[in-house]
Parts: structure tokens; sequence; C-alpha cells
């Protein structure tokens, strides 16, 4: 199998909506579809649905909170797409924006048939599938990072976990996994987690930033609720698809719930400037920039009247 891709550059959005938007905020689910598959340099993304992560069940589905993974093949392309209808139509419904630039480390199993981050060199090479090792993705796990793909000390990291789950198998892991769930909010070193899907009942995935490697390591191997589940999962067979990865964190833009996940812990490895929100300017097509020539930022309320 491939090994991870060295120029692949992932971005994970998180806008926050107020819920007077959230019909709209879920129309844009599909109707940012067409235009995600037309844009250049995009090579995977998900337009995703998020969780407070408290139970890991569909109860936790949050409608003010939604989220865009995206795969670009240069982190040129990310930067052309900050100025794009899509950024600009999220801008207009969110208060709050929050982007995470990530490398990808490690990449077991597979998301709708494809391995979109590339796969580990372990893969197929006989080290055991994903569901037979700590980095099942139940919560927040680690796994082995290839040789000279370790980001440096103390440094954050992303845990993401996705799976779709065996229908006649789903009441049954819903039920195994809320003692997983708090055993992970509760773990030293976690800085941000949130339940993410393609929809709220059948598709299971985490996004999770970690201190440091060791942080999410010793949550994975630890972590008593979190290990009695992965070895439980082989028998219970709740996965008809899985995937895991693990990201080096590069840069961190804007808030969640009013601060950065990351704030002071990425020193100059931030890289890549982001628009929280457009301005009036962008609103009348104008390109009304801050230093780094991303979008200025802006308040929703101030948008209105032009949501899409």
């Amino acid at each position: 199998m491939e090994a991870v891709k060295a120029r692949m550059f992932v971005t994970f959005d998180l806008w926050h909506v107020p819920r007077r938007r959230a019909a709209q905020a879920a129309a844009r689910m599909a109707l940012d579809r067409p235009r995600l598959r037309r844009t250049s340099g995009l090579t995977f993304s998900r337009l995703l649905g998020t969780g407070s992560g408290r139970r890991f069940t569909p109860l936790d589905a949050d409608p003010s909170r939604w989220a865009l993974l995206a795969v670009w093949d240069t982190p040129a392309a990310a930067r052309a797409f900050e100025r794009s209808s899509t950024i600009r139509a999220w801008a207009r419904l969110a208060d709050e924006r929050w982007r995470v630039d990530l490398r990808p480390l490690h990449s077991r199993g597979l998301w709708s048939g494809q391995a979109p981050f590339g796969q580990h060199p372990g893969a197929g090479s006989g080290r055991p599938p994903v569901h037979d090792r700590h980095d099942a993705p139940v919560a927040a796990p680690a796994g082995d990072a290839p040789a000279g793909d370790t980001p440096a000390r103390d440094t954050p990291v992303v845990a993401l976990t996705r799976a779709r789950l065996a229908p006649r198998r789903a009441a049954l892991f819903w039920r195994a996994v809320p003692p997983v769930a708090a055993e992970l909010r509760g773990a030293d070193g976690l800085l941000f987690t949130a339940g993410i899907g393609e929809a709220p009942i059948g598709y299971q995935g985490t996004f999770s930033v970690w201190r440091d490697s060791a942080a999410l390591r010793a949550f994975a191997y630890q972590g008593r609720a979190h290990a009695a589940v992965v070895r439980r999962t082989p028998r219970e067979r709740w996965y008809a698809e899985e995937l895991f990865a693990r990201f080096a964190v590069l840069g961190s833009h804007g808030t969640v719930r009013g601060t950065d996940p990351c704030a002071g812990r990425l020193g100059a490895v931030a890289c890549l400037p982001t628009a929280h929100v457009t301005d009036d300017a962008t609103e009348r097509g104008g390109e009304h920039t801050d230093e780094h020539g991303a979008d200025a930022p802006r308040t929703a309320d101030a948008a209105d009247g032009g949501s899409q």
C-alpha cells in the first residue's frame, strides 16, 4: 500500500451557527457538495455534522456546529479556497470559525472505500487490522508513527476516527461506548474533541486534539474503558468500515467557544492564515484582505441580509 502522501495538506473547519440558522446550515450540506467536487486541488472532502461527544450516540447531535474535512494536493490550493463562494456562504451563516491545518502521520483503513490520507507503510503487511489494535475508531486512539514522520515534541496532534456501523450491531455499539466518552472527557492532555459524521445515524467518528503524541498514546493504551471496547470489537463486529488517522498540527486559526484549542502550543509552525468570517467588502465582491491576503473577519449578524 502507498505510504502517507508526503505533500498532502489537510484542513478541518468547524463553524458555529446560531440556532435560528441551523436549517440553512443543514441545507449547505447538500448545496456545497457540487461546488466542492469542482474545486481545484481538492482530492477528498466531507461535509460533516457534529456532536458533543458526551455519549458517542445520535443523542449527541449538535445542530449549531458543522464541519468540513478537506484534503488538498498543496497548501496553495487550500489558500485559494479561502476566497471561494463556499467559504463566503458559511461566513454569512456562522458567528464563529475554527480551522486547523494538518499533515498526515499515520492512516489505516478506508472511508467510503477510499484511503484519503494514504496508508501507513505497515498496512497490508501482516500487521493486525485496525479493530485488533488500540487504534480502533472508538474514541481517540493512537498508532505508531512511520519512521521520520513523528511531530516535534510538545506540539499538538490530532486523532481522527471514522466508522460505518453495521446496521444490526449499532444498538450494541451505542450501549457500549458511553464509558469511553466519559473516560475521554477526563483524559489528561485532551485539548478539544467533537463527534463527527456524515449522518446522525450509522456513521460514527471523532476528531480530537491532544497536547502531544504522548498524551494521545497514554489515553489509547492506558484508558480502561477504551481498551475494553477495543477488545470487544473483533467479536462484536460493530463496523462495516473503519478508519483511523493521526496528524501533526501545522496551524490553528480562529476559535471554538471563544478560545483557540492550540493557543500558545504551536510556536513558529503555524502556516496558513484564514478568514474566520468575511467582511462587507467581500459580500459586495470586493477584495478586502488582511496583511496575509486572507479575507478579513466579520460577524455573521452584519450579513443577515445576504445569506444563501
